[in-house]
């Protein structure tokens, strides 16, 4: 009797255990069931942010930050670390920083430039942005910074161009106004007139050349070269480059040499080719010393497994110092100005060339040492008819050849040039229709 009285009182203690386990249980599911579920963007968010200003944020250009009441960082863009605004979870920009503080606590917005060091680069250069801050709801407040420093260096190209392009029409045009005055008060004097209209003729010349240039270089950058292309062979560019120049080479007793260009074609706007190699060869040809040579050479070469075709040009002139080949290829620059202005030099040839070349899909490069000479290489994407073309017009010469009879032996072709000849032959085998 009293073992079962102990057994049944075991049961009820277990199930009133049980019971209240159960009724522990049930009240934890509901109260893990009520509180918000803490999803990556509450975690990115921070607490107390309004919904849908994390969307709006993601989707602005501008870097954002977004700061608590204790100035903590609640929500910060990529771009807002990208340029060193946040660190450690802090704005790090101190101005900014109180600016923000004042907004705070006045509700008024604020816009300021700032110039801000680059962080880790080593350079001296700042980055130019603008900070707008403004409240968001009662006790949060928004951070927006543009980076302004590429539309400061474009304004400053801009501004430098005009000043230069209003500089060097100046100098001619007053040296135009100066000598035909000279020539009025000369009239009586024969040999006087004669000298200040030969000077006249020089000014003009010089102000006709840099007129222009501005023209093509403003068009090589406007112009679509793809708009205007076809496959252009680069011994025909290299003759046209040579014929420009060989007037003042003669002048000069500098030899004009060509070789390698036969069978190489590239693609794009021929006009634009041909100005760009033809300032490539003018200038060697006003900076070499007399008596020297000039020469201009094409090749076939890859680069990553894209076929290009190089035209270096090699003169034995003055030669250019390390600390001036970063800046030839800059508008109106020039190594020796007062060379460049005894030559008739505009600065603007090179510059032209980098523009024709980048819009081709090539570059420039150049080689240099001072006393020894300079090189000048023009790389560009060979046009994909390149080899077939030359393979063609080599079939083509020898079916002339053959039909005059002035060929006895076979030419000696390539194997991916064999399929062209025989198309070639075939073409000269089959009867002639007339009509």
């Amino acid at each position: 009797m009293d073992v079962n009285a102990a057994v049944a009182a075991a049961a009820a203690i277990a199930g009133v255990c049980t019971g209240v386990i159960a009724m522990l249980a049930f009240r934890w599911s509901e109260r893990e069931q009520a509180r918000p579920t803490r999803t990556s963007a509450s975690l990115h968010t921070g607490p107390g942010l309004p919904p849908g200003v994390d969307t709006v944020l993601s989707v602005l250009r501008s870097s954002a930050v977004v700061l608590d009441e204790s100035d903590a960082v609640v929500k910060a863009s990529s771009a807002a670390y990208a340029l060193g605004l946040v660190r450690g979870g802090r704005l790090g920009i101190e101005p900014m920083l109180q600016m923000a503080r004042d907004t705070r606590r006045d509700g008024e917005i604020r816009q300021v430039e700032l110039d801000l060091p680059r962080r880790g680069t080593g350079r001296g250069d700042a980055l130019a942005v603008s900070a707008r801050v403004a409240p968001l709801g009662s006790r949060l407040v928004l951070l927006l910074v543009e980076d302004l420093t590429e539309a400061r260096r474009i304004e400053a190209v801009r501004r430098d161009f005009v000043a230069n392009v209003s500089h060097e029409l100046k100098t001619p045009v007053g040296a135009l106004s100066l000598l035909s005055e000279a020539v009025l008060d000369a009239s009586d004097d024969p040999e006087a007139v004669q000298r200040f209209a030969g000077r006249m003729q020089n000014e003009a010349t010089r102000l006709t050349n840099l007129v222009q240039e501005l023209i093509d270089l403003s068009r090589v950058q406007n112009d679509d070269p793809l708009e205007d292309s076809e496959s252009v062979r680069v011994d025909e560019l290299v003759t046209e480059a040579i014929e420009r120049s060989r007037h003042s080479a003669e002048g000069k007793q500098i030899t004009l040499l060509a070789g390698g260009n036969e069978g190489l074609h590239v693609w794009g706007n021929r006009g634009q080719l041909a100005a760009a190699l033809g300032n490539l060869v003018e200038n060697a040809v006003n900076y070499s010393p007399a008596r020297t040579r000039v020469k201009v050479a094409g090749r076939r070469t890859q680069d990553g497994g894209e076929d290009l075709i190089e035209i270096a040009v090699t003169d034995q002139g003055i030669g250019i110092s390390e600390r001036d080949k970063d800046r030839i290829f800059e508008r109106f620059y020039r190594v020796d100005p007062a060379r460049s202005r005894a030559t008739g030099g505009t600065g603007l040839g090179l510059s032209i060339v980098k523009h024709v070349a980048a819009s081709h899909g090539g570059e420039v490069t150049v080689w240099s040492a001072e006393g020894q000479g300079s090189t000048f290489t023009l790389r560009l994407p060979e046009a994909g008819s390149g080899r077939e073309q030359a393979a063609l017009e080599k079939a083509d010469r020898l079916g002339r050849n053959r039909l005059s009879g002035a060929l006895q032996e076979p030419a000696a072709f390539d194997e991916e040039e064999r399929p062209y000849v025989d198309q070639a032959d075939e073409q000269l085998s089959a009867p002639e229709v007339l009509p």
